[in-house]
């Protein structure tokens, strides 16, 4: 999107104000669909230096989330947990991943995630 959508910068801000990490959103962005809950950026941060800080191949960038985040008025960045790439019938990785979405990317969205079932 050139001029991104107020009300998902203003969803992402809630999140990021705290009242909220049970959000859920899926989104379009590069042709990709992504599903899963919004969290706020330091919480995402914090969980992704735990991953990284467990790696034996990794570690090293653990360090890279945890520095301080600059303060910005208006939220630029989706950051999900526990989300999904949608391909076909499969959410990549079956147990959610964490990703960060610029908000200028995301084409389309819409509230709730998604998930598939052979039924």
């Amino acid at each position: 999107m050139s001029k991104p959508d107020e009300l998902l910068v203003d969803i992402a801000a809630l999140v990021e104000s705290g009242h909220s990490n049970q959000m859920t959103l899926t989104v379009v962005a590069g042709g990709a669909v992504i599903t899963g809950r919004l969290a706020p950026e330091a919480v995402w941060r914090q969980r992704v230096s735990e991953v990284l800080a467990d790696s034996a191949r990794l570690s090293e960038f653990s360090a890279v989330f945890t520095a301080p985040t600059r303060v910005e008025k208006r939220p630029t960045h989706l950051h999900f947990h526990v989300a999904r790439i949608l391909q076909g019938t499969v959410g990549i990785p079956e147990t959610g991943g964490m990703y960060r979405v610029a908000i200028d990317d995301v084409s389309a969205w819409t509230m709730g995630d998604f998930s598939y079932s052979d039924r």
